[in-house]
């Protein structure tokens, strides 16, 4: 890899002798460009990465705090999980994982409370001592058995687990969160929530499970140590910079492709509040804030997400979860009606383009787990050398946003 900091320009790739061989722009040095990258310079490609940002590796960016040595997750943490034992065995090659489970735990109604809702929560949360089957009947018996056909976030959760767990845990996290009423929100958000009847305090269900032991972004960086690939940080990326690329993908929002001509797709956004605390500050890596009377949803310890190490002192955050104004960083794409018209129009714009393909959580406005975008980005480099190989075009989108 070669880190230059100069403006990007195209040009013919010398040296491989092979006639199908593009020069490659793309944009963005997260988890898509730096996967799509490695791909396409292990075949061959002259390969040009920019990101505005002075690091690679995009939100899940991890660096060293100076004042106590602990990795904190810069953009809010990111947790490695997957079932996809071909994302498991790329990450890999390129970094040594650590065991790592997430173990989130709430304070509600002055009690704190293990996620997600499992025997010990639901025991405590009733002052019972119930056996799987009997809380399975318990919780079978709040349910609201009249919402055979939930609409929303809210009738999912209440056709699920009744209106008082509802109520203490999802609730207000969730009009925090997205600044809306659950009301608003699709029933699919919570299509697949968890909900235990043994003391499982795992968050995921996942068999791969982990973080890198140095941080994401040495692992990113190891992504893009590749000859063929040159990476420009602190470059913002205007429409001109494609000139002389064979062909762009793009992991930027795609709206702003565009530059938001049609209007903007709505995201939420975080604000952190950074603080140092010295010794254990909360006993856990993640305590989520679900009630009202707090205005965070959440404090991360960041020395938690890496308990092979020891630290004195601990960095923490608060998040606060807001509407994503022009220049903030887009973190939840928001999908809702009003969304999905304008992310139809633009899908149908980008559709009738050539030379490039929108990719990522941005390129394609969809939430994507770190497994999957690694997964999406393996098969869009897959369908670029194929589509190359047998000089057809390559699609706007290798997975429909839509």
């Amino acid at each position: 890899m070669k880190l230059v900091s100069k403006p990007a320009g195209g040009g013919k790739n010398e040296g491989n002798g092979a006639l199908n061989k593009q020069p490659i722009l793309i944009v963005g040095a997260g988890l898509s460009g730096a996967v799509i990258g490695r791909a396409l310079a292990e075949a061959g490609h002259e390969v040009t990465i920019l990101d505005e940002r002075p690091h690679a590796a995009g939100n899940c960016h991890t660096e060293r705090d100076a004042e106590t040595d602990v990795m904190v997750h810069v953009y809010g943490p990111h947790i490695f999980h997957t079932d996809d034992a071909g994302v498991w065995e790329y990450v890999n090659r390129f970094t040594t994982f650590k065991p790592y489970m997430n173990r989130v735990k709430s304070t509600a109604q002055g009690q704190v409370f293990s996620l997600p809702v499992n025997l010990h929560t639901i025991n405590q949360f009733f002052g019972s001592t119930l056996r799987p089957d009997e809380a399975r009947a318990l919780i079978t018996g709040k349910a609201d058995k009249t919402l055979t056909d939930p609409q929303n976030f809210e009738e999912q959760a209440l056709s699920m687990i009744g209106r008082e767990l509802y109520e203490a845990f999802f609730k207000g996290y969730t009009q925090k969160q997205w600044g809306c009423e659950p009301t608003d929100l699709p029933a699919s958000i919570l299509k697949r929530l968890p909900l235990r009847f043994n003391y499982d305090d795992n968050y995921f269900f996942h068999k791969y499970q982990g973080m890198p032991e140095n941080g994401y972004t040495p692992m990113v960086e190891a992504i893009l140590d590749h000859p063929g690939i040159t990476l420009r940080l602190n470059t913002r990326f205007e429409r001109a910079d494609a000139a002389g690329f064979g062909h762009v993908f793009y992991s930027g929002p795609l709206d702003g492709w565009y530059d938001c001509d049609l209007g903007r797709l709505g995201y939420r956004t975080l604000d952190f509040e950074r603080f140092i605390a010295e010794g254990d500050y909360q006993g856990c890596a993640v305590m989520n804030y679900p009630g009202l009377d707090v205005p965070f949803t959440r404090i991360t310890e960041h020395k938690h997400f890496s308990p092979w190490e020891s630290h004195h002192g601990s960095v923490l955050y608060r998040e606060f979860s807001r509407a994503c104004e022009p220049g903030d960083i887009p973190y939840y794409p928001i999908r809702l009606a009003a969304e999905q018209e304008l992310l139809t129009a633009y899908v149908a714009r980008a559709q009738a383009e050539s030379g490039v393909t929108f990719v990522g959580r941005l390129g394609t406005y969809r939430y994507l787990d770190m497994d999957v975008t690694i997964r999406e980005a393996m098969t869009a480099a897959e369908m670029f050398l194929t589509a190359t190989a047998s000089n057809k075009p390559m699609p706007a989108f290798a997975v429909n946003p839509t």
